[in-house]
C-alpha cells in the first residue's frame, strides 16, 4: 500500500489533522480512501519504531526512517522486518495521536525542605561510585565482577542504614542475582512504599560475555544515581518507606526486573506510589540538557510530578512518552504500577553505549547533576517528609507563632532563663539575669 504522508514542524501541524507527534516533528497522512486498521485505528502503512541506541538502524542501515526521533523512528511497512522485536528494538502499527514531545509544566513554589534535601546532593559522591564502577573489567551479569560490583552496591547501601537482601535471579542458563535495600519510614500506618531502580549489568554486544565493557552510562550512571538518591535521602525521615534496587540481568531482557515483579506479593504492589528507573542519564546528546520521561497511563501523575520538579529546580528540557520499553521500568507497568523511566535525551545519538567505548570519557557530570535534582525533588514529594513531634515542655510558655514556643524558667540562682523552639530544635538556654 502507498501511503501518502507529509512530515513537518510540530508548531505548523494544522490542528485536528491525522497525526503523530515525535518532538519538534509531526508526520501527517491522507487516509482519504483507505480505512484506519479495525478497533486499534492504526494506520495503514506506517510503522513506529522504539530501539535502545541505534539498534535498530545498525542492525537495518538499509531502512530509511520517514521521521527520525532517536530513540522513536517512523518507517513504512514495506521496510517491516521479518521479527517484530527483541530486547533492544521493538516496531508497533503507528497510531493516531501518538505524542512524543516536550512537555511544558509552570514552575511550582519553591518548598525549603526540598531545597535543603537538592543542597545534600553530591557531585563528588555520585562521580567516586560511578567512577568506581567502571573501572570494573564488566559487569555483565553472569561475571565475577558483577558479583564485586554487588558487593560494593550492598556495602554502600548497608552503611547508609538500609536494610539489604540479595535476590537470586536466572539469566538464561545463568545465574545472577538483584540487590535491595530498605528503609522503614516514619509515618503511622499502613505506609506506602517509593522504589528506586536502575540496572547495575553491563554489556558489550560484539565482545560478548568476555568482552571489556566499562557501562559507564548504561548503565553506572543510573546505578550510581540510585547510591546517590539514598544516600541524601537517608539523612531525613520520611513517612513512607524507601526500597533501593539493582537489578541484573536487564541487558538479556529484563531478567532481573521481571522476576523481582513476579514475585512481588499483592500487598506490596498495592503499597507503591511510585516506582522510579534510571537508566543512562549522564550523556548530553543535545545541544539544549534534555531528558526523556517514559511511562504509561498508569504512571501519568509521576510524569506530571517530574515535570514539574525539573521546571522548578532544574534548567532541563524534558520530553515525555507513553510508549515504555526495553528497561526496567516496563514489567512494572505491566503489572499496573506506576513506573517511570528517567533517560537522557536524543539517547541514540549515544553511539558508545553497549561497547568498550562507553566510558567516563564521554559523560557530562552536569546533566546526571541535573537528572538526580529533578529525581530528588519528586522523590520528595511522593515519599512527605516525617512530621517533626512538639516536645512537651513544662513552665511559663509564649507561642509567637505556629512554628515558634519561647519557654521562660527561674533558676536556681534565681535569674530567668529562655528557651526557643523553631518547629525543628531547640536551642541553648540563655540567661537573662537575675529577676527582682
Amino acid at each position: 500500500m502507498t501511503v501518502r504522508y507529509l512530515v513537518v514542524p510540530t508548531a505548523d501541524a494544522a490542528s485536528g489533522a491525522d497525526a503523530a507527534t515525535f518532538g519538534d516533528k509531526t508526520i501527517l497522512w491522507v487516509p482519504a480512501e483507505e480505512r484506519l486498521g479495525r478497533a486499534s485505528r492504526t494506520v495503514p502503512g506506517l510503522l513506529v519504531v522504539t530501539q535502545v541506541g541505534r539498534t535498530f538502524q545498525d542492525e537495518y542501515p538499509d531502512v530509511t526512517p520517514l521521521l527520525d526521533h532517536g530513540r522513536h523512528l517512523v518507517i513504512s511497512a514495506a521496510d517491516k522486518p521479518r521479527k517484530r522485536s527483541n530486547h533492544c528494538w521493538r516496531t508497533d502499527p503507528l497510531r493516531p495521536g501518538t505524542f512524543v514531545g516536550i512537555a511544558s509544566a509552570a514552575a511550582a513554589r519553591v518548598d525549603p525542605t526540598v531545597t535543603n534535601l537538592l543542597g545534600r546532593l553530591s557531585p563528588t559522591s555520585y562521580q567516586a561510585d560511578l567512577t568506581w564502577l567502571a573501572s570494573l573489567p564488566t559487569r555483565h551479569s553472569l561475571s565475577a565482577s558483577f558479583t564485586t560490583a554487588v558487593d560494593f552496591a550492598a556495602a554502600r547501601m548497608i552503611a547508609l542504614g538500609y536494610n539489604i537482601t540479595r535476590m537470586p535471579i536466572t539469566v538464561g542458563a545463568g545465574h545472577s542475582e538483584n540487590l535491595i535495600g530498605d528503609r522503614l519510614g516514619t509515618g503511622p500506618g499502613p505506609r506506602g512504599l517509593v522504589v528506586i531502580t536502575a540496572h547495575l549489568d553491563s554489556i558489550n554486544l560484539a565482545g560478548g560475555p568476555t568482552g571489556n565493557a566499562p557501562g559507564a552510562d548504561d548503565n553506572g550512571s543510573g546505578s550510581a544515581g540510585v547510591l546517590e538518591l539514598g544516600r541524601i535521602l537517608a539523612g531525613q525521615g520520611w513517612q513512607h518507606d524507601i526500597r533501593l534496587i539493582l537489578f541484573g540481568g536487564e541487558e538479556e531482557g529484563l531478567f532481573g526486573s521481571k522476576q523481582y515483579v513476579a514475585a512481588l506479593p499483592a500487598a506490596e504492589r498495592a503499597r507503591i506510589r511510585a516506582v522510579l528507573n534510571m537508566d543512562m542519564i549522564a550523556s548530553k546528546n543535545s545541544a539544549v540538557p534534555t531528558v526523556l520521561l517514559e511511562g504509561a497511563a498508569v504512571s501519568s501523575g509521576q510524569i506530571a510530578a517530574l515535570t514539574t520538579a525539573a521546571a522548578t529546580y532544574t534548567g532541563l528540557k524534558v520530553e515525555t512518552s507513553l510508549n515504555p520499553f526495553a528497561s526496567d521500568h516496563v514489567p512494572f507497568i505491566n503489572a499496573a504500577m506506576p513506573a517511570v523511566l528517567t533517560i537522557e535525551g536524543a539517547d541514540s545519538a549515544n553511539g558508545h553505549i553497549h561497547s568498550a567505548n562507553d566510558t567516563l570519557n564521554f559523560l557530562d557530570w552536569s546533566l546526571a547533576s541535573e537528572i538526580l535534582r529533578m529525581n530528588a525533588a519528586a522523590l520528595a514529594g511522593w515519599l512527605v517528609p516525617a512530621v517533626a513531634r512538639r516536645p512537651v515542655v513544662a513552665g511559663p510558655v509564649v507561642a509567637w507563632g505556629p512554628d515558634r514556643l519561647d519557654v521562660f524558667v527561674t533558676g536556681p540562682d534565681s535569674a530567668l532563663h529562655h528557651k526557643s523552639w523553631n518547629g525543628n530544635t531547640w536551642s541553648d538556654y540563655e540567661s537573662l539575669g537575675r529577676v527582682w
